[in-house]
Parts: structure tokens; sequence; C-alpha cells
């Protein structure tokens, strides 16, 4: 059985290579799509492919129309947004993901601009300390847990709201679980976004959450771009000057906080939550277990469709 490696943002070398020594190990054959251009070249890629690996880059029907042997596609990452569900679905093709394994990665990243930001971008101007300061966290998955474990060490007071995860394990993880997303919003002045992009979850962070935040409000996304009503956004951010958002994807809205809001926000160029060695590496490997583990076994632990 072969397995195909599809990434326009390539794993790096030695999670390449672990990759390819558990596979063969295992009797499969594996091969590498790096730096492919255009859904074409993926496709013929795919045409002998029983297993498909990606990060980010797009699986669709038309792909999978290519695709006659696949069997199984592992998203190397939590968010899955990026493959057509229904279209897999339809092609009795298992998708699964990777979750937890860049959940440090992406703290440390919240964590990192959070830090530069009250620092004042180290620009030699007085900046604050997060010691003392009210984080909240919306969501309380894998990422979460590990924001607290970092905010706790840095003296703040956490609370988190998560309506589908009991409030004892939220207690024990060391985060003050609150009752409402309004409540949360209303008593924290750093929110940090930890939600799916779904139906119900799309622009859901909207102008009557964010009008509650303290003065000096901080919001913090590095989960997906399309949880946020920017409309909303930028109506906060004209009565505001005190409001900043820092985000790990860009918005579409990006020229007007260009043009109006410089040194109000952080946004990277690429999204980063997720591009260290060590999460690279984590991801890159438990798609493989995942995918030796399903055929071998028929387990599909973390199968979203």
């Amino acid at each position: 059985m072969k397995i195909l490696v599809a990434t326009e943002k390539p794993f790096a070398s030695v999670t390449v290579n672990l990759m390819r020594e558990l596979a063969e190990s295992s009797g499969y054959e594996i091969a590498f799509l790096e730096k492919y251009r255009g859904t074409g070249e993926l496709a013929d890629a795919l045409v002998d492919a029983d297993a498909l690996v990606v990060r980010s880059d797009p699986v669709t029907a038309q792909i999978l129309d290519a695709a006659r042997k696949l069997r199984i596609v592992v998203r190397a990452g939590s968010g899955y947004d990026n493959i057509d569900l229904n279209a897999c679905t339809a092609h009795n093709v298992v998708v699964m993901n990777t979750p937890g394994q860049n959940a440090n990665a992406v703290a440390e990243l919240a964590f990192l601009m959070m830090l530069y930001k009250a620092r004042s971008g180290f620009s030699g101007k007085t900046g604050t300390e997060l010691r003392g300061k009210t984080l909240g966290l919306y969501g309380f998955g894998n990422v979460s847990r590990f924001m607290t474990l970092i905010a706790n060490g840095f003296g703040m007071k956490v609370f988190a709201y998560d309506p589908y995860i009991d409030e004892n394990i939220i207690s024990n993880s060391g985060a003050l679980p609150v009752k409402s997303q309004e409540e949360m919003f209303s008593k924290c002045q750093y929110v940090s976004l930890h939600i799916p992009a779904n139906e119900q979850t799309r622009k859901l962070i909207g102008y009557n959450l964010l009008k509650l935040m303290p003065s000096k409000a901080v919001l913090v996304n590095t989960a997906r771009k399309e949880i946020i009503d920017e409309e909303a956004l930028l109506k906060i951010f004209e009565e505001r000057p005190d409001f900043t958002y820092l985000s790990d994807v860009e918005p579409d809205c990006k020229n007007v906080f260009e043009e109006k809001y410089r040194g109000r926000f952080i946004f990277t160029e690429k999204k980063m939550g997720a591009q260290t060695e060590e999460s690279n590496t984590n991801a890159g490997v438990a798609a493989i277990r995942q995918i030796i583990d399903f055929f071998k076994t028929g387990n599909d632990r973390f199968r979203v469709n």
C-alpha cells in the first residue's frame, strides 16, 4: 500500500525521515509531494495512493475524483476545514486529524504575541506585565490546557468557557470555569480563542461580546479567521482606542488595520501556530501511525467524517 504525503508547506527534513522510516519499517510505500503547484499536480500524484497526509492543503471533490484507490486522509494537525468532509464521505474515504500534536506550539505562539505586544514591540516604550492580568480561554481543548499551564506560571488569573467540557475538568486543569461567553468576555482583559470554524461558530465573535471586554482589551486568535465578525471588530476598533487584536491569521480586512490602526495589531504572514520542529514531528509521525493502525486494525479513533 502507498501513502502520499502532499504538503505545499513541507515538513522539516527530520520529520520526513522519521515518517519514511516508520512507514517503510511497517511495509508501506511512502512518497512525498512537496511545494507542488495546483490541484492538477496533486491529483496526478494521488492516482495510485491508498492514503493521503496533508497539512493545510485543500482536499476537494475534484481531488478525490482522481484518487480511485484512496481510503483515508489524515490532516497532520487539529483543524480540518481544508478538507471537504462531505465529498470524502461520498467517496468512502475516512478523514482523521491528529489532535493535540500541535497544542503546545500554538499555546507558546499565543503567549509570544501577548508578550511582544505587552512590551510595546520591544520599541523602548514602557510596557505592561502579564502577572496579575486576567486571561479568558474560549474553548478548553488541548491548546487551552497548555495555555493554562503557561498562564499560571506567569501569575495570571485564568477563566475558561466551554459548554462541551465538564467544569470539573476545567477546574482540575487550573482554570476557573464560567457559565457563559458573556461572563468570560466581561471578566478578562485577554481573551484567547480556541474554537473550530464551522456553521455554529462563523462570525461568533461579534460586537456584543467584544464590547464587554474591560479597558486595554486584547483579543488573541490562533484559531481561524472565520470565527471573527470582522465588521464588528472594526467597529470596536473605531470606538475603543484601547483595543488590540493579535492573530495568527490575517483577516480579510487587513488593509483597513494597516491604514488606520498601526501599532494595535499583530498578524502573522502565514499561519505559524504549528510551525515548530517538535509539532511538525509530532503531527507527521502521528499521521503515519494512525494510517498504519487503520489499515492493520480498522482503528478510526480520530475520525471526523
